[in-house]
């Protein structure tokens, strides 16, 4: 039972790092923290909030699609069809954490979990996903993310380190 409060703390401690960060950012833009509404009433427009270096920017736009803007040409129907794709992988990888998963693999599915639910709750919440940081080298820009990216990212790259270093 200790082992399974371990993974729910770093699971709940990534999605409310992800929460946390995009409710600050829609108090910045829009002078309150709303709890629902279609995405594109809240904030209309993307805009950037800041240029805090030559490589980085924090700005705010609405991803409707998944990574790097995928399926946002399915239209409105987009968001649900990613919601319940993405309800399925999350409980899942639940499952295989908690029934399945090696030790090596716990810290890494716990952030993507995690980082899955944060976007999971943006989709649900306002049809689409809250992007804020702009990381870029000139005019060459990386798709704008989110925290909740970051930690899926991070998930899967240790996940995948811990494949090879397990095979070996």
């Amino acid at each position: 039972m200790k082992k399974i409060i371990k993974y729910l703390s770093v699971i709940f401690g990534v999605f409310l790092l992800d929460l946390i960060t995009k409710s600050v950012l829609l108090y910045l833009i829009t002078g309150n923290v709303p709890v629902s509404g279609y995405a594109w009433n809240i904030v209309k427009y993307p805009y950037i909030m800041a240029h805090v270096t030559n490589w980085f920017n924090i700005v705010f736009t609405w991803n409707p699609g998944t990574s790097f803007s995928l399926f946002r040409h399915l239209g409105e129907i987009s968001p649900w069809i990613i919601v319940g794709a993405t309800g399925v992988i999350i409980a899942l990888l639940v499952y295989y954490l908690l029934r399945r998963a090696g030790a090596n693999e716990k810290l890494p599915l716990c952030f993507i979990i995690g980082g899955a639910l944060g976007n999971l709750i943006d989709r649900i919440r306002f049809g689409a996903v809250i992007d804020f940081i702009d990381w870029h080298i000139g005019d060459m820009h990386w798709p704008a993310f989110n925290v909740a990216d970051m930690f899926i990212v991070i998930g899967v790259g240790l996940y995948i380190i811990n494949l090879i270093f397990r095979k070996k």
